[in-house]
């Protein structure tokens, strides 16, 4: 497997609040709620930032565990995330729009507590949002609570 692989994605503005995402063979929709004038098709872009968040922590978490020889069943990840919307209201150039987000992770698993340390430090190492966000300054809380399978 390559190490630096390309990703190339389009865009196309369908309006000053909506863009069309192509990437692969799959599209998204980036859009603003009807009350800031667009047409609520899509998450906005700063939701888009914290939904990548919990993907990856889904993906990333996931892999860790069939590495490790883990189970896990139900898993569930809300984010409570402060955001200075300042900037992205023109009002104030900001340097760091997320300035804390709080993970709840809620997970069954045959995971021993060892096991599931493992998984939770090794999630920091290697989920580049997480990785990206804490480089420019967002602190990033975990807070796990798992159940027995």
């Amino acid at each position: 497997m390559k190490a630096i692989t390309e990703m190339k994605m389009s865009g196309k503005a369908r309006s000053h609040a909506r863009t069309d995402i192509g990437v692969r063979d799959v599209e998204a929709i980036i859009d603003e709620p009807e009350a800031r004038g667009g047409t609520n098709k899509g998450l906005t872009p700063t939701e888009t930032q914290i939904a990548a968040l919990v993907g990856c922590t889904n993906v990333i978490t996931q892999r860790l565990a069939d590495r490790d020889g883990v189970e896990i069943g139900d898993l569930q990840i809300e984010a409570l995330t402060k955001f200075d919307r300042r900037g992205a209201a023109l009002e104030d150039e900001i340097d760091l729009p997320f300035p804390e987000v709080t993970l709840e992770i809620t997970l069954a698993t045959d995971a021993s507590e060892a096991q599931l340390e493992k998984i939770k430090s090794d999630l920091g190492r290697y989920c580049p949002i997480a990785k990206m966000m804490r480089a420019a300054g967002t602190t990033i809380t975990e807070n796990w609570t798992a159940r027995p399978l």
